[in-house]
């Protein structure tokens, strides 16, 4: 019997369109002989919707048709099994079931940990990061300062809420300045580069500011690294079992990777690749990139050290800042469900799209069989000695 996997994708992020762009080529690759794909589509409006329309690119062009001609749904555990039920209508009724959920996800809402934790609830065995390496790996300040306590390199930063620069203002821009310009200002929990600002004088970035604080109310700004080589590597696996990508260097013509590099035909390479008879995105990358085999091994070394100290699970990219002149390393920034799920780093090493996406599924299963082997409950009902409020005070410690 196949077992059924449930890929979850879309939700209510700016990288929404990201999502489903992702989502969509990985349910083309996912083994067929080994595994029956139930798509399951977040709209931005937070409801689900499932039915194998979903899996067509095509489909996505007219979402309110979309909407109107699947069902929508809920996730939800019955018995023994997990449920997609029929939310409409007066009768719940069972659409499908799943055995295992895939988030492929991009984004503040969604990546973040919340639907994680919703999974965890659950109970359900799924791919990718947990609650908490999610949202660590959402939120680049968090990141940062993690990376510090452990050792890896990271670019010199300062971060502030918006209602810190409201209220201290000249003090964050004094900081910002003891940075020395220029600077790269960022959404502290937002992916594909969007918000992102590269400031080269200090009369721009108040405006820089204020369009990163119209997506996050919280801001990070870094130092812009001279001599700027950009690589990334990719690692899937678990704390226990990793396994590394090649390098690639990005290619772009900007100051940093953009959105439009990376989906809009941006980069040197075209956004939409055929590979046989099926599609998919890739980013500009020169796979392998040339390096100095010290800052190769020194990257390999930082991507398994940095993913098991931010909690990840499943497959990330982390990308790099090189100072081409000192090679000074530094870690970026992680991608804890990168788009393309980073398949295209891995295929040189004759590991297929098809297969990384089998090992991250049956690494999620396992995981979770020996999960399930650990104490989460006792058999004791504390509450079993409880008489109500009154006089209860002294007579039950936990």
């Amino acid at each position: 019997m196949k077992i059924k996997v449930g890929v979850l994708f879309g939700g209510e992020s700016v990288e929404h369109e990201v999502s489903i762009i992702t989502a969509v080529q990985a349910m083309e690759y996912i083994s067929k002989d080994k595994y029956e794909v139930v798509p399951i589509y977040i709209d931005k409006e937070r409801n689900w919707y499932t039915g194998l329309e979903l899996t067509k690119m095509e489909t996505y062009k007219d979402m309110e048709l979309l909407k109107n001609s699947l069902p929508k749904v809920c996730l939800t555990k019955k018995e023994n099994e997990f449920v997609l039920m029929k939310t409409k209508g007066l009768f719940n009724k069972v659409v499908n079931t799943i055995d295992v959920a895939f988030p492929i996800v991009h984004g503040k809402g969604v990546e973040d940990g919340s639907l994680a934790g919703y999974l965890d609830t659950l109970g359900i065995p799924y791919v990718g990061p947990s609650m908490l390496g999610a949202s660590v790996g959402q939120d680049k300040v968090v990141q940062k300062q993690i990376m510090q306590m452990e050792g890896i390199p990271v670019a010199n930063y300062v971060w502030f809420y918006e209602t810190d620069y409201l209220t201290k203002k000249e003090e964050i821009l004094s900081k910002i300045n003891k940075l020395g310009y220029p600077v790269i200002v960022k959404p502290a929990r937002l992916g594909s580069s969007i918000g992102i600002n590269y400031v080269k004088k200090a009369r721009d970035i108040e405006a820089a500011l204020e369009e990163a604080f119209s997506y996050d109310e919280k801001v990070v700004v870094e130092e812009a690294i001279d001599n700027l080589l950009e690589v990334d590597c990719a690692v899937y696996g678990n704390h226990e079992l990793m396994e590394t990508s090649l390098i690639g260097e990005m290619i772009t013509n900007n100051e940093f990777l953009t959105f439009e590099d990376k989906y809009l035909n941006g980069g040197k390479k075209t956004p939409m690749k055929k590979m046989g008879s099926k599609t998919t995105s890739t980013s500009g990358f020169k796979i392998p990139a040339k390096l100095d085999k010290k800052v190769e091994a020194e990257i390999y070394e930082l991507s398994k050290k940095a993913f098991r100290a931010l909690n990840l699970k499943g497959v990330t990219r982390f990308d790099f800042l090189i100072n081409k002149e000192t090679k000074q390393v530094y870690v970026n920034e992680p991608n804890t469900i990168p788009g393309c799920l980073a398949f295209f780093f891995f295929t040189p090493k004759d590991i297929s799209y098809e297969q990384l996406l089998e090992n991250i599924i049956t690494f999620a299963i396992k995981e979770y069989k020996e999960n399930k082997k650990k104490v989460s409950s006792f058999e004791s009902n504390v509450l079993s000695t409880y008489n109500g409020s009154k006089g209860a005070k002294g007579k039950m410690s936990l």
